[in-house]
């Protein structure tokens, strides 16, 4: 026999005693016609014994009807729960008596199921496009088997992955991120660097876990921070170039004066000094290597000084093409002296952006003048400009070159100031380019392949 108590105390307390007092009286009246059998078989009265056979049979054919249905009704029940298909409807009115109260429970208890199913599935799409919405990144996987449960199209963009089976696919596309990412505990954060497409991000790793159903699940967040920290880094270049160059140019250009006033009375005074040993020449020579040594560090710290100068944009729109005519017009002359190949890829030829004219022309020479450079000793040099809209609806402008490319330990440090792979270089141009970009609120990323070439990307 099956009995079921519903959570709800209204019509389950009715429906439950409806359905007690109704197997009591057929169990009452069954007993009955039992006892009233038995008398007329002892009195040996069996024509009214025959009479009453009948009415047993048909008392429990009866009790095992109201018995199966009741059964059938709580399968199909427990069928609908267990698909979750909560739309189904017990027909109450065409019900027998007996059966009402029962589906009446049921179509209550469906109803309540739908709503509650209705409120988590509009709860999970909320906070599914809530999370597709933000900048960061997040991936949520199975510790165990490293099997990927979601991940969101911010972080998508970030790895310019479409999909992720699992963790460990990761390693085949990034093996330095995939190991800072598993050895990463629930509650540290950690910077790490991502390489998508060659490329170089720097990320803030955040860990949480969480267990359900007894597995456990990792939660990773990725933030970029690759524009703060190069913002982070500008700002700091720029106090310490402030601070060098003052100082600098503070102490040397009184060292500079001085020497030149030596020089200018040893000059008034060599007739009536004794020369013979040549410790005249040679203090003339000493005060002029002094002179010549202190002009130097004023003229250095004078070309650092304008990293620090430019500080407002001039913004106009202008169109992509008429950069890179202007930048061929400029550059011809070299570019066939040393017979260099250029080529221009724009697909949109109508493609614009806002930006100050003069300063990413300056941006455009510093890095033209680089890739001729880094293809001057091929055999078939060449140079490739293209601009295009990216997928994150951002312009970029690229300078490719097949030069000799540049190892993975200088990537790093191109954009440092001061720092040059040329005999001859300042470290200033790149340094330069990076705080145009940053001013524009873009930023300039390079990707090389030693022995392959280089590409410097613009992205506006």
């Amino acid at each position: 026999m099956y009995c079921f108590i519903p959570p709800f105390g209204g019509w389950g307390g009715s429906m439950f005693k409806g359905y007690q007092w109704q197997i009591i009286v057929r169990i009452v009246f069954l007993f009955i016609t039992l006892s009233a059998s038995s008398f007329l078989l002892v009195k040996g009265w069996y024509i009214y014994l025959m009479l009453a056979c009948p009415v047993i049979i048909y008392q429990v054919i009866d009790f095992y009807r109201f018995q199966r249905k009741t059964h059938d009704e709580l399968n199909q029940f427990v069928e609908s729960v267990h698909y979750r298909d909560f739309s189904r409807y017990f027909d109450v009115k065409h019900a027998p008596v007996e059966i009402q109260p029962l589906r009446q429970g049921f179509n209550e208890i469906n109803t309540t199921f739908k709503v509650i199913s209705k409120e988590r599935e509009t709860q999970y799409q909320y906070l599914q496009k809530i999370l597709e919405l933000v900048d960061t990144g997040i991936l949520s996987y199975q510790e165990e088997s490293g099997e990927v449960v979601w991940m969101n199209e911010s972080l998508k963009r970030i790895l310019q992955l479409p999909y992720l089976k699992t963790i460990h696919s990761l390693a085949k596309r990034d093996e330095e991120l995939y190991k800072k990412i598993i050895v990463l505990k629930p509650g540290e954060a950690q910077i790490a660097t991502a390489h998508p497409e060659k490329t170089t991000l720097k990320i803030l790793l955040s860990a949480t876990a969480f267990q359900t159903e007894g597995k456990v699940y990792k939660l990773i967040a990725f933030q970029n921070v690759n524009e703060a920290l190069d913002e982070t880094e500008s700002k700091a270049w720029q106090k310490l170039l402030s601070v060098l160059t003052h100082e600098i140019m503070n102490s040397v250009a009184p060292i500079s004066s001085l020497a030149d006033t030596l020089k200018h009375r040893l000059q008034q005074s060599v007739s009536v000094l004794n020369n013979n040993s040549g410790s005249v020449d040679d203090l003339e020579l000493g005060i002029e290597t002094i002179k010549r040594r202190s002009e130097g560090l004023l003229k250095f710290a004078e070309t650092y000084r304008s990293l620090n100068k430019i500080t407002t944009l001039n913004l106009t729109r202008i169109y992509v093409r008429d950069i890179f005519e202007n930048m061929l017009q400029l550059m011809l002359p070299t570019l066939e002296q040393k017979n260099i190949e250029v080529e221009t890829i724009l697909k949109d030829p109508d493609l614009m952006l806002e930006a100050d004219t003069s300063l990413l022309e300056q941006v455009m020479i510093n890095l033209l003048v680089n890739a001729i450079e880094a293809v001057k000793d091929k055999p078939e040099p060449r140079i490739i400009l293209t601009a295009y809209v990216a997928t994150n609806r951002k312009t970029v402008i690229k300078v490719s070159d097949n030069g000799n490319g540049m190892p993975e330990e200088l990537i790093d440090k191109i954009f440092i100031p001061f720092f040059s792979t040329k005999k001859s270089g300042s470290g200033i141009g790149l340094s330069l380019c990076k705080q145009i970009m940053m001013l524009h609120k873009g930023n300039i990323q390079v990707q090389s392949i030693e022995g392959e070439g280089t590409v410097f990307s613009l992205q506006f």
